[in-house]
């Protein structure tokens, strides 16, 4: 017979509920599944403290439960993955990426059909519009298209808002700024706004690259940055392989900084560190 004492969830000092190891790994298999991010067992303290809040919110006692009522609910499944994910990014982030998307990607690229760029990973939106920013720029209002996707629902409701603390603003160029953003005023001071024309450029779509794509259509330019370092060996693998299906003969493959497609770009050819091209 178990006692009362023993059946009670384990709580730390502060009253909140303790991630054991084996909790941990059920939230580690579930993202690794959905996701297909390999989450290290060092990460168990922030997987604890993102989902902490949302065991509140649901007056729920421990972890175990949480796991089990997210089993049976797909929408909770979602929140998990969205709390559980990292979204980092800001304007012109990485920038020679899309200073080689304006000198060389756009101008090699044929007229004779409308230039698709997708931002596979796009997050809170930030690199999406800095993308559209630059078409813009090089090819006018007409003649492109962006589809930005995320598996997050949450990020993407921030990305289709295209609402940001203008703190967030500071790396965006002065004429890129007057033209393409609003500045807040009264009740939305301090936020900037990007242009509606420009949002309407930018298609949002909820897509998880661990899973077969949607029929998206083929690309000019794929950007997945700073995602690949999440992902196993044979994960890496196989969303490569979908993504680069999706690419047109020559359409390029921009990854981060400080990622590599080493053994993984069969059928790409590396132009320069980050950046791979779609053999024709």
């Amino acid at each position: 017979m178990v006692s009362t004492a023993e059946a009670r969830p384990a709580f730390a000092v502060s009253g909140a509920p303790v991630l054991s190891e084996a909790e941990f790994r059920d939230f580690q298999q579930m993202i690794l599944a959905v996701a297909g991010i390999h989450m290290p067992d060092s990460k168990q303290t922030m997987v604890a403290g993102r989902l902490s809040k949302r065991l509140k919110e649901l007056c729920l006692a421990s972890y175990s439960e949480y796991w089990n009522y997210l089993r049976c609910n797909a929408a909770e499944k979602q929140t998990a993955v969205d709390l559980l994910t990292t979204n980092e990014t800001y304007f012109f982030r990485e920038p020679r990426h899309f200073e080689f998307l304006r000198s060389r990607i756009v101008p090699e690229c044929s007229r004779s059909q409308r230039f698709r760029l997708w931002s596979a990973a796009c997050s809170s939106g930030e690199e999406a519009y800095t993308a559209a920013m630059v078409l813009s720029d090089s090819l006018g209002v007409s003649g492109w298209e962006i589809l930005a996707s995320d598996i997050s629902t949450q990020v993407l409701e921030k990305a289709r808002s295209g609402r940001y603390p203008m703190a967030r603003t500071d790396r965006i160029p002065s004429e890129s700024l007057k033209r393409y953003c609003l500045k807040g005023v009264g009740e939305a001071a301090g936020t900037l706004m990007v242009d509606p024309p420009l949002r309407a450029k930018v298609d949002f779509r909820q897509i998880n690259l661990n899973t077969r794509l949607p029929d998206i259509g083929a690309f000019d330019v794929i950007f997945l940055r700073n995602v690949m370092i999440y992902f196993n060996a044979d994960t890496k693998q196989q969303i490569v392989a979908r993504l680069q299906a999706c690419l047109r003969p020559g359409g390029y493959l921009i990854i981060g900084h400080s990622e590599t497609l080493n053994g993984f770009q069969n059928g790409l050819e590396a132009i320069m560190p980050s950046i791979y091209r779609k053999k024709k």
